[in-house]
């Protein structure tokens, strides 16, 4: 039997490598993409070709950069093997128009002359990875496609989660063609921007949450956190260490350090909602966290600065509280820096079909299912006064969703006992007093839940803590 020459030689071992597979790899996933050898040595085109098409690439090779830029510049690629030293040209100055060409398209140089300078001057232009001639690995080839071609699917699925995060909070989930919406919209156009504070006012279930979402993923802040707190759930001995953090052996539990979350939020936002539930003291300190932009844990000496951006809401008039001596005047004067207030629904009625839309929109996601409101049954929506606003609404349409039996919503679908109810029937059994209105909702959500203090105060949408001080207030017994 006669030698094989050099080119059997390699012929014969990517024959062999190629009818393995990589174990730490699943490829099934990898098949179809194609993959673009640039080397003017045929065996190594053809090394290439037998490894790859194996594991299911598609494989397209060029001998010179003339030939190969002519591919680049006719179709896309998904990643390319390219010689430093062509017939024609510097295999770098590809390099370089492939990444401009396509930013996300890995590139590996290989070449037989490989000094540190070079292999660094490949990788500043934006190579993956560099691999030396002569091919004795040539498993390596595989390996350094499926890693490539790996990094880049998972950089493409973290942009596309990047993008439906940023899309499911951009102004399009805020819906309203209202002359108040549309005043929301431009302020937020407006504060794309700059990162000033902003103050939010509005009743419970108008979507104080969702507009302040909408204004940092609107804003330089938006590929960084945003962290939400319910201002009024924190418990009242553990508020001032949940927000700015505390170190170990601060208090009796502090069994390690913990951030806080303002620093959580460092670089991005945190939106304080229900602010004006905070006591005064703690008040004193965010209103030096804001003005000094640090934070000092409890038991720490030593103040850590922290850049979060300060989104604030509340359904109480802040105004009202700092004239009540129960909020800061310093602290709402550096918060309301930018002031909005959210419509309540019934101001706003025109907006009803489009969150109804909406709300079938989003459901449609979810279940793959279909469903339209029969023009009665919108009508009978109209009606209504939502004293819980877009979140009772919401409710209601998620309810008839779930009961119905068709694809149209019809007015017997809607189970509400209310459609015909006028705004006066809505308002004449209600206390004049905000107090009494608020001791009824407390006896009426105890009531409602066998007097279960924490069921009790998720549905009033308050924290456990708030409901026991309006109960001393208002001297209800929770037995």
């Amino acid at each position: 039997m006669r030698p094989l020459d050099a080119v059997e030689l390699i012929d014969a071992n990517c024959t062999a490598i190629a009818k393995g597979s990589l174990s730490r790899f699943n490829n099934t996933s990898m098949e179809g993409q194609c993959i673009l050898v640039v080397d003017d040595n045929p065996a190594i085109r053809r090394l290439f070709e037998r490894i790859l098409t194996a594991e299911g690439f598609n494989m397209l090779s060029a001998a010179s950069l003339e030939e190969a830029s002519g591919i680049i510049n006719s179709r896309k690629v998904d990643m390319a093997f390219i010689d430093l030293f062509l017939p024609d040209g510097n295999g770098i100055d590809l390099l370089y128009a492939i990444r401009k060409k396509y930013q996300d398209v890995p590139v590996v140089v290989i070449t037989g002359h490989g000094t540190i300078e070079v292999a660094v001057e490949a990788m500043k232009a934006g190579a993956f990875d560099f691999l030396l001639k002569p091919l004795e690995h040539v498993e390596l080839i595989k390996l350094t496609a499926t890693r490539a071609l790996l990094q880049r699917k998972i950089i493409d699925e973290n942009i596309g989660l990047k993008n439906a995060l940023s899309d499911k909070y951009k102004m399009d989930r805020l819906v309203g063609r209202s002359p108040g919406m549309q005043r929301i919209f431009k302020i937020i156009r407006q504060l794309s921007d700059n990162e000033s504070t902003v103050l939010i006012r509005g009743e419970s279930g108008t979507g104080k949450e969702l507009l302040a979402q909408a204004i940092h993923y609107n804003s330089p802040r938006r590929e960084q956190k945003f962290i939400p707190v319910d201002c009024g759930s924190l418990p009242e001995t553990l508020i001032e260490s949940e927000l700015f953090g505390h170190l170990k052996g601060a208090f009796t539990d502090a069994y390690r350090d913990v951030k806080g979350l303002f620093r959580e939020a460092d670089r991005g936002t945190i939106f304080l909602d229900e602010i004006g539930e905070l006591p005064l003291a703690v008040q004193a300190k965010l209103l030096r966290v804001l003005q000094e932009r640090e934070v000092r844990p409890l038991g720490s000496a030593v103040a850590i600065p922290v850049d979060a951006r300060v989104i604030a809401a509340s359904k109480r008039d802040l105004k009202e509280m700092v004239q009540n001596s129960r909020f800061r005047e310093d602290l709402f004067y550096r918060l309301n820096v930018v002031y909005l207030e959210l419509p309540l629904l019934r101001e706003r009625q025109e907006d009803i079909p489009l969150l109804l839309e909406r709300f079938l929109e989003d459901y449609g996601q979810r279940t793959g299912q279909r469903f339209t409101f029969s023009a009665e049954a919108t009508q009978c929506l109209l009606k209504r006064q939502w004293p819980g606003n877009v979140r009772e609404l919401q409710n209601c349409v998620e309810q008839a969703l779930a009961l119905t039996n068709h694809t149209e919503i019809k007015p017997e679908d809607l189970t509400l006992t209310w459609q015909n109810r006028t705004p006066e029937a809505d308002l004449k059994d209600l206390p004049l007093s905000f107090d009494a209105y608020e001791k009824l909702a407390i006896q009426k959500a105890l009531a409602s839940t066998g007097s279960d203090i924490a069921a009790a105060a998720k549905l009033m949408e308050v924290g456990v803590s708030t409901l026991y001080r309006k109960m001393k207030k208002f001297g209800i017994d929770g037995k």
